[in-house]
């Protein structure tokens, strides 16, 4: 019955506006992980003409830094995650926290706990060795505690009470809390802990759909208590598809657990990252896979996010920025490479444009011009390289003169790839491709891979062709 009540319910509220929220803590740098979320309720938002809001949740004095709350603000910029609201930070609502937690403890919902923290992981340890699942035993629930002896404020869980909601990916979850124990919800009055602070922030904001990881749904019944202890409505939940690494264990830096700002440094961009994080457990009802952001909000549903966790594939990634960079002019990507790169750019910009032009059908990120750039830079190679196979020295020399002398016949302002392919290819037709376009390759790059040797000449230009053909010759 629960089950055909979950398709008659809409994900949109009836009693008022989309709101949704993304609710990073400045204790780390922008990840793949809160991206993907934030994306989801930015793309729900924009959808429905909801709000979107950016909330900074800073109570963890200790941890929270300012440079993590700049990256996570510049990552959501850089992605194209505008927010309507913010960015509002728990730190600044400190007095809204204490009202309610007066609230909760003068309505004897909440108490203060004087047990340490050594006390309650021995309470812990006895529980396990018990085989039963760890929770606050209540020991200070019913003794008067005043607040200077106070290790922590706890909420008063209701006993065998059954918290069954709709998650809108997952269907209905039951849980009970006997399971749960009494919650701490803040550490002083000054000092709210993060279900307790959600919870509030939620209602002030007037939220209207949570969409978060699963790793949260342990956390929504303690947090639907506590909207029902404070008269608060409950919102609707939607809990995303945690991400995995290819071998479908949880995600790691190896694979993708890196920040958005390295991604940035690596040369992805930012079309690409949003298209593909929102791959990450969704997909549109024509599996189509290249999509611009105006698309992926006509197409997205919550309907068609999966349960299941969600592969990150890196070759995926790659393919797909690929296409992007494909798109773009030499001059665009020039100017993003420049940006990005500098420091470490060793040519010229007419240079530049002509590798990209070759280039670009190659890189898979921005950061393959620097390998690129390379083969215009001729490093001491071995002369047995020249040979293709087993090819004699003698006819493998012989190949390479006859492509020095066409080249000289060549005008300067007509070497361009096409005309040299024109003037080469009856020579390679003739001589055997392997044994006249090999040669002539590594004579032009010094490397076993670069890119074809016409389209190096016309970057390398007709008297730096020449010189190298002519060291190649005298290495032989």
């Amino acid at each position: 019955m629960f089950s055909k009540l979950i398709k008659l319910i809409s994900p949109i509220s009836p009693i008022g506006p989309i709101r949704v929220r993304i609710a990073p803590s400045p204790t780390g740098y922008l990840h793949i992980g809160t991206a993907r979320t934030a994306l989801f309720n930015w793309l729900f938002a924009k959808k429905h003409g909801g709000k979107f809001i950016l909330r900074i949740e800073d109570t963890d004095l200790e941890r929270s830094d300012k440079k993590y709350e700049k990256d996570i603000i510049d990552g959501l910029r850089w992605l194209g995650l505008d927010w309507d609201e913010g960015p509002h930070r728990q730190s600044e609502r400190l007095a809204i926290y204490e009202k309610y937690l007066q609230n909760l403890l003068s309505e004897n919902q909440a108490y203060y706990c004087a047990c340490t923290k050594e006390t309650l992981e021995k309470e812990r340890q006895l529980q396990i060795k018990k085989g039963e699942a760890p929770k606050y035993s209540g020991r200070c629930r019913n003794f008067k505690i005043a607040p200077e002896q106070g290790e922590i404020i706890r909420f008063k869980i209701p006993p065998a009470e059954k918290i069954q909601f709709l998650d809108l990916i997952r269907g209905p979850i039951i849980f009970d809390s006997s399971l749960i124990g009494d919650l701490a919800i803040a550490k002083n009055l000054q000092t709210p802990l993060y279900n307790f602070a959600v919870v509030i922030d939620d209602y002030e904001m007037k939220i209207s759909h949570v969409i978060r990881g699963e790793d949260h749904i342990a956390n929504t019944p303690k947090q639907i208590l506590l909207q029902r202890a404070l008269n608060f409505p409950e919102p609707k939940y939607a809990h995303l598809p945690l991400i995995l690494d290819p071998d479908r264990s949880k995600m790691s830096k190896r694979y993708s657990a890196t920040s958005i700002q390295e991604y940035k440094e690596r040369g992805y961009l930012p079309e690409t990252l949003v298209n593909f994080i929102a791959l990450l457990g969704w997909h549109p009802a024509d599996d189509q896979e290249k999509m611009a952001a105006s698309e992926i909000i006509r197409k997205f549903s919550l309907e068609r996010i999966q349960k299941a966790g969600a592969v990150f594939d890196i070759q995926k990634l790659n393919w797909l920025n690929s296409q992007y960079l494909k798109e773009k002019s030499e001059s665009e990507l020039w100017q993003k490479i420049k940006e990005l790169y500098d420091k470490k750019i060793s040519i010229q910009n007419e240079a530049a444009l002509k590798l990209l032009k070759i280039g670009k059908l190659r890189m898979s990120k921005l950061e393959d011009f620097l390998s690129l750039q390379e083969s215009l830079t001729l490093p001491d190679y071995d002369s047995n390289l020249l040979s293709w196979k087993n090819t004699h020295k003698e006819t493998t020399k012989e190949a390479l003169r006859l492509a020095q002398e066409v080249t000289r016949t060549i005008l300067v302002h007509e070497f361009n790839q096409k005309n040299l392919e024109n003037q080469l290819m009856p020579l390679a037709d003739n001589q055997g491709r392997g044994e006249f376009l090999w040669p002539l390759r590594v004579a032009l790059s010094g490397k076993d891979k670069s890119p074809g040797p016409f389209e190096l000449m016309e970057v390398l230009g007709k008297e730096e062709s020449l010189r190298r053909i002519n060291i190649a010759i005298e290495k032989l």
